[in-house]
């Protein structure tokens, strides 16, 4: 993806950076924590980024605490049980049949929809493609994973802050048809099962979609369906 524009340079809409920044930070915030990102969090370098970009925004978005609570092996211990490890169990020993269970908490869109996990990968297999991008081969992952889906995101509002002609209403229905519904699933099921870190990052993820797409519903209309 191209570098974006300085937000000194004429015309360049420095909301729309903001709000491709925060994108950015919550994509990489659903990572597995490496050492740099617990310091961030820990000393509140985090909470202070997180700040930034809503001030230079006109976003109406309440930041939660954004405290750890552990230290970088407790905070990855904490992510892999809510996102990654699930439960494995023989039912049957006479036969050696496994049943199994994923993660508590999917980071994966198509958990959270009736659509079936082809409707909603093809989808965004479009859309990423009508954008002239593509999922990393190195990362070998879904398009329908949230730090992908906000990367998207990012790079969208990336665009529109670079002055593109219609970038705006391309995340409007984005966040509409994806990540809105997303973002509202994966909050709720976070909030189920974990009082914390991750849960507080849950409610900024959500309350970041929707103040951005009920911004963008005020300036091109209500979504994907009003141009049909």
């Amino acid at each position: 993806m191209a570098a974006p524009q300085s937000d000194q340079e004429p015309g360049y809409d420095r909301d729309a950076a903001a709000r491709s920044g925060l994108y950015a930070l919550l994509a990489r915030a659903f990572d597995n924590p490496d050492e740099q990102f617990h310091a961030a969090a820990a000393d509140g370098q985090l909470a202070e980024e997180i700040d930034a970009y809503v001030d230079r925004s006109s976003l109406d978005v309440d930041r939660p605490r954004i405290d750890t609570g552990d230290d970088r092996k407790g905070l990855s211990a904490t992510y892999n049980a809510l996102f990654t490890l699930g439960h494995a169990e023989y039912t049957d020993r006479t036969d050696g049949s496994l049943e199994s269970d994923g993660p508590p908490v999917p980071l994966y869109e198509s958990t959270y929809r009736e659509a079936s996990w082809n409707d909603v990968n093809v989808d965004l297999a479009r859309v990423y493609d009508h954008f002239g991008v593509a999922v990393d081969q190195e990362r070998r992952d879904h398009h329908d994973n949230v730090r992908l889906e906000l990367e998207f995101a990012a790079y969208l509002a990336r665009r529109e802050a670079a002055g593109e002609d219609g970038a705006g209403r391309a995340r409007r229905d984005f966040l509409d048809r994806h990540l809105d519904p997303f973002a509202e699933g994966l909050c709720a099921r976070i909030e189920a099962v974990h009082d914390g870190f991750y849960a507080d990052l849950a409610r900024l993820l959500d309350g970041v979609v929707t103040a951005d797409l009920t911004d963008l519903r005020e300036r091109y209309g209500g979504g994907v369906d009003d141009e049909q």
